[in-house]
């Protein structure tokens, strides 16, 4: 039986008495990683039965009460009311997606749940139908809870049974015992499917690896709810498949699992309810039979968004001449003689599965990495690119899959982001920094793009998602490119702000310019784009333009991606 001290020996988990071995497993874990363990009534505690608890009826079939209740929460910052009165219910055995725009107070709302702040007076949180006060982080692990932030919170030089243990260490005569750590966590990872070691160093494994030890971690410490922040990020298709089989697997355990993601996707494909909150406030929770995108976002962002993407701009009418050209470039390693052209006016998409070479062809053009072979036209004319500085001369400007490391210096401020790429062309005499003009441009910036902040001197690391974006996207548009390359420009940013980015992107095509769009999202391309190049293996694997009786299709650019031979083999 789930008790709030871990499992209990004898009838409750499944109606029948367990074997010694089973009651050692659980026991050990906390919840049976690696067993099918669905929960009935049996399995509310007595207070709760008395309490006459609304049941629900769990993915697997089974009765349980809520395992975690938030009631009238609210949180204030320097007076500025962060969320107001949410309430929050999550049963067990349940995936529960929370969904919002980014400062729709998600965040906000776990870290109270953690321990990582202190909610204002007047709210209650029960677990397991009692009521708890959470102290600190430690306090929130005590009771049951773990979180798993977007940034992992692992200590890369540390092996994977020191960061299991971290804050809870085994010790002999004042000195680590590393030995017994290592066999104490070498069962669970086991269990968990783990292709690494207890002794490996965490510094050494890849995110999805990682994003394993942090649940690992979670389970270790018998957490009962599992919080998880954006886990697929920075992980790849086939990482996130198998975050998303254990996940399951754990909620057919009984974990209850709180979801944070902006991907629909996602949701469809693990949410068992949806909570929506918007502007610190909860609109409201939708079940399964309930969860649709337009649902979803009509609850996230206030308002019908009856065209999503973004497509206003004529290609066909429009579409002016070729402004950039690759001709059979390569850099001996990932891109094998690639060519491609984008007109002004049009926006091109450039598809492929992970590893396909779009990012390093983009960085070819840009002149990141060098060329073994091939050449580049601009505007009919070649033109040699050996620098990011170099292209941006040349009137090509890129935006980086990587914002917070590659693209914005997160301590400054928006007015000098903004206006980094235009200094020298702004600066009084040549080289005198004109304050006046920079204020303009990135007043002009904020009122044209929306981004949302109090001022331009805000810094640009406390920003959300989307109005980093933002930023990132007016410092690249003041220089007034020929040509505009953007790499995943809507990853990590909420729905809300993914609309404001389309629309960016399609008043840049209005105007003349030619876009390059790379992205792992098959509905944006197909949504925004007027035609697609698909990659496969370093290499052009095909081109498919929109007709007036042909829209792009999903199924045409996979087959693309594939190859033949793949589709045929399955």
């Amino acid at each position: 039986m789930l008790t709030p001290g871990g499992f209990r020996n004898g009838v409750g988990y499944t109606g029948r008495t367990a074997d010694a071995r089973t009651l050692a497993d659980l026991d050990f874990f906390g919840i049976a990683v690696g067993r099918r363990v669905l929960f009935n009534e049996r399995t509310a505690l007595p207070a709760q039965r008395a309490a006459g608890v609304k049941k629900h009826i769990a993915p697997g079939g089974t009765m349980s009460g809520p395992i975690l209740e938030m009631r009238g929460v609210s949180k204030s910052f320097f007076g500025i009311a962060a969320l107001r009165n949410v309430d929050l219910t999550v049963y067990v055995g349940e995936i529960h997606a929370l969904m919002g725009e980014n400062g729709a107070g998600k965040s906000t709302l776990m870290k109270i749940l953690s321990g990582a702040y202190t909610p204002d007076p007047g709210g209650e949180i029960r677990i397991e139908g009692r009521p708890v006060r959470i102290d600190g982080p430690l306090g929130g692990r005590a009771a049951g809870i773990s979180i798993i932030y977007q940034e992992l919170s692992l200590a890369p030089n540390l092996s994977v049974a020191e960061n299991i243990y971290l804050g809870r260490e085994i010790s002999r005569t004042g000195l680590l015992a590393r030995g017994l750590m290592r066999t104490g966590v070498g069962p669970m990872l086991d269990r968990l499917g783990a292709d690494f070691t207890p002794q490996t160093l965490v510094g050494h494994l890849s995110m999805g690896q990682r994003q394993l030890v942090e649940i690992a971690r979670a389970l270790h410490a018998r957490s009962k709810i599992l919080i998880m922040d954006e886990p697929t990020t920075a992980l790849s298709a086939g990482e996130s498949e198998r975050l998303f089989a254990l996940i399951l697997q754990l909620r057919a355990e009984g974990l209850a699992i709180i979801y944070i993601s902006h991907r629909m996707d996602e949701v469809y494909a693990l949410g068992d309810r949806v909570t929506v909150l918007r502007d610190g406030r909860l609109v409201g929770s939708l079940d399964k039979p309930e969860i649709r995108a337009d649902t979803i976002v009509r609850m996230m962002v206030g308002r019908d968004v009856s065209s999503f993407y973004k497509k206003d701009h004529d290609p066909q009418a429009r579409r002016g001449p070729p402004v950039l050209a690759a001709v059979d470039i390569a850099d001996g390693r990932r891109v094998k003689g690639c060519s491609l052209t984008v007109h002004a006016g049009e926006v091109v998409g450039l598809a492929g599965l992970i590893g396909a070479g779009r990012t390093e062809l983009a960085h070819l053009i840009i002149g990141a990495s060098p060329m073994t072979s091939g050449h580049l036209e601009m505007e009919g004319r070649a033109v040699t690119i050996r620098t990011p500085g170099e292209a941006l001369d040349a009137g090509i400007a890129y935006l980086t899959e990587d914002r917070k490391t590659l693209g914005l210096f997160l301590d400054m401020s928006c007015l000098d982001n903004i206006n980094l790429a235009v200094l020298g062309r702004d600066a009084k005499l040549g080289y005198i920094l004109d304050r006046d003009k920079a204020r303009d441009t990135a007043n002009r910036a904020f009122a044209t793009l929306g981004i949302r902040a109090a001022n331009v001197g805000v810094t640009a690391g406390g920003l959300s998602g989307g109005n980093q974006q933002k930023v990132l996207l007016s410092r690249l548009l003041a220089t007034t490119p020929k040509v505009l390359i953007l790499d995943e420009p809507t990853r990590g940013v909420d729905v809300g702000a993914k609309s404001e980015i389309y629309s960016i992107i399609d008043n840049s095509a209005k105007s003349g310019t030619a876009i390059l769009v790379i992205s792992s999202d098959l509905p944006e391309i197909i949504g925004i784009c007027d035609r697609v190049i698909v990659m496969r293996a370093g290499r052009i694997a095909g081109e498919i333009a929109q007709g007036a009786t042909s829209p792009l299709n999903q199924e045409d650019i996979m087959a693309f991606a594939t190859g033949p031979e793949q589709l045929d083999a399955s």
